[in-house]
Parts: structure tokens; C-alpha cells; sequence
């Protein structure tokens, strides 16, 4: 039974029952995404983001054998301290690790899972994974896009993380039917850059707009969910150049170290990090802030519809 693996946090669950607007959020921020106490203030303010705009967060992680659906301040405290000792976990992951009783911060495609099993259908992150630079030889892409491609999920983030082969992620997308839409803009942003080169499938005006599309997806029953491009602030991004330069440098040592698989995109948004002095990582910050409060919107219309 799906229950003895799912803990709803009471107010998730209330939520839920009473079908209010909830957002669902990964962990792997908070573990691998920043140092200690940045990773757990950034967290914290993240759900306060949802909650100031009229939703209920929903952070996401596996703690003692169970999925954490809403977490309290201690655990995710302790997400914050105990960092990449914390394991990654990805749908490849979660039977082990359940069954193991070994904690995980969940990425976007368990975050996904663990939203559809507690029927949260809109979930904020920083950007989604995809296809990585060279994978016609690596066949390196991300559990991210297959999850996309079958669960019930719409995904609010700031585009395709910009270190990944952004043309060919949206090649595979479109073979697998997942919606690309752009949140008032009809240019793809890159992550830190409202700037990618690259169009979205379709640019929407408004929350409400978005919230329709959702519906008739899943009321077609056209199984998978949507990405919802929401460009960073453009006083809060990085120069383009100055992004670009920093990725190049960091592909090129990540080759010449044998870096693949698994360790490939936090070695590379680290680079990218110690590269720029530090800026990528407030511009990570504060995408995620804004898609935060995107996410709580569109909640809050989808829930409008489906009362």
C-alpha cells in the first residue's frame, strides 16, 4: 500500500482533503544546493514565498523509510546541516532507499512522483534537468525529462538549467508531448538569464491562463505534466556573457577530470559558482524565490477549477 511509504504533513493533508492550493517543493536544494544555514534560511523563505501568496508548502524529502510530504522547521534543519551526506534520490532511488531507511532530499522527478502520490499537482523548483552537452555519446539525460513526460505534474522553474544542450532538451520534450510554456515572455530563459536564443511553445499571459491549460491537459487525459518557463528577474540575472564564459570553462574541466552520470551537474553549477565569484548562486536564489510565488498563483486559479 502506497500509505505505509507516505507521510502527509497534517496541514499538507488538511489542505489536500479541503482542496486549497498546495506546492509541492524539492529537497536537493537544501542538501546540495548551498552551504549551512544559507541552504536552510533560503528554505525557509521559499515556503513563506508560497504561504505569503496564498498556497500551502509542501517540501518534499524521504526521512526514516517514509516520503516526507511537508516538513517540519527541524527536519528540514536537519536536510541543511547534514548537506551531500544527505543522498540524492531519484525515481531509480526510491525503492532502495525506503526500503533501506536511508534519508534523501528528492530531485525534480521524485519530487514529481511524491507530489502525484499525495495529488499536488503544482510544484515550484530552480530549473529542471535535461539533456547534457555531448550525449550523443554519453546518452547522459535526465530522469527529470522522462518523469515529465508521465506524471501528472505541472513544473514551475526558471527554464532548463543553462549548463545542459537547451536544443536538444526541447527536441526531447517535444517527442514526448510535454508543453513548453513561457509565463509572459516567448523566449526559453536560460536559468540565470532571461536570455537562451531558444522560443517556448507557447507564451501565456496570466496564471488563469495557465490553470485552463492544466485542466484540459489532464481532463484530456493526456498523461504527463508541463513546464512552466518563468524568466529570473532582470535585475536579479547574470550576464549572459559573463554565464556563458563561466559554463564553457566548467564543461571543459569537467572533461578533462572524467566528471559523468550523476556528479556531472552539481560539479558543474559549483564551477560555475566558484567562476563567478559567487553571483550564479544568488541568481539560483532568487529564480527560485520568484518561481516560488509564480507557482503559489497558479495554484490557487488551478484550484478555482476544480472545486
Amino acid at each position: 500500500m502506497i500509505t505505509n511509504y507516505l507521510d502527509i504533513k497534517l496541514e499538507v493533508k488538511k489542505a489536500i482533503a479541503n482542496n486549497l492550493p498546495v506546492v509541492a517543493l524539492e529537497s536537493t536544494i537544501i542538501s546540495h544546493g548551498m552551504p549551512y544555514p544559507q541552504n536552510k534560511e533560503t528554505a525557509l523563505h521559499v515556503e513563506q514565498i508560497v504561504r505569503d501568496n496564498g498556497a500551502i508548502p509542501a517540501t518534499i524529502a524521504l526521512i526514516n523509510g517514509k516520503i516526507k510530504v511537508g516538513l517540519t522547521e527541524d527536519e528540514i534543519d536537519y536536510l541543511a546541516k547534514s548537506g551531500s551526506k544527505i543522498v540524492k534520490a531519484s525515481r531509480r532511488d526510491l525503492p532502495y532507499l525506503l526500503a533501506q531507511k536511508i534519508d534523501g532530499a528528492t530531485t525534480v522527478a521524485s519530487t514529481m512522483i511524491a507530489a502525484n502520490l499525495a495529488g499536488i499537482r503544482i510544484f515550484a523548483t530552480g530549473g529542471i534537468g535535461g539533456v547534457h552537452r555531448g550525449a550523443s555519446q554519453s546518452f547522459d539525460i535526465s530522469a527529470d525529462l522522462q518523469e515529465l513526460a508521465n506524471t501528472n505534474v505541472a513544473v514551475v522553474c526558471a527554464g532548463i538549467k543553462a549548463i545542459l544542450d537547451l536544443g536538444l532538451t526541447l527536441e526531447y520534450l517535444e517527442t514526448f508531448g510535454i508543453p513548453v510554456l513561457g509565463y509572459q515572455t516567448e523566449e526559453l530563459p536560460a536559468f540565470y538569464t532571461q536570455k537562451s536564443g531558444f522560443k517556448v511553445n507557447y507564451k501565456m499571459e496570466s496564471t488563469s491562463d495557465i490553470a485552463q491549460l492544466l485542466k484540459t491537459k489532464w481532463n484530456l487525459k493526456l498523461k504527463g505534466g508541463v513546464i512552466i518557463a518563468n524568466p529570473i528577474l532582470k535585475e536579479k540575472q547574470l550576464d549572459f556573457d559573463i554565464m556563458k564564459i563561466a559554463i564553457d570553462k566548467a564543461l571543459v574541466e569537467e572533461k578533462e577530470l572524467g566528471i559523468k552520470g550523476k556528479d556531472s551537474t552539481p560539479f558543474l553549477l559549483g564551477k560555475v559558482k566558484e567562476l563567478t565569484d559567487g553571483l550564479s548562486l544568488e541568481a539560483n536564489i532568487e529564480l527560485v524565490y520568484n518561481n516560488a510565488k509564480l507557482a503559489a498563483q497558479i495554484a490557487k486559479e488551478f484550484n478555482k477549477l476544480v472545486l
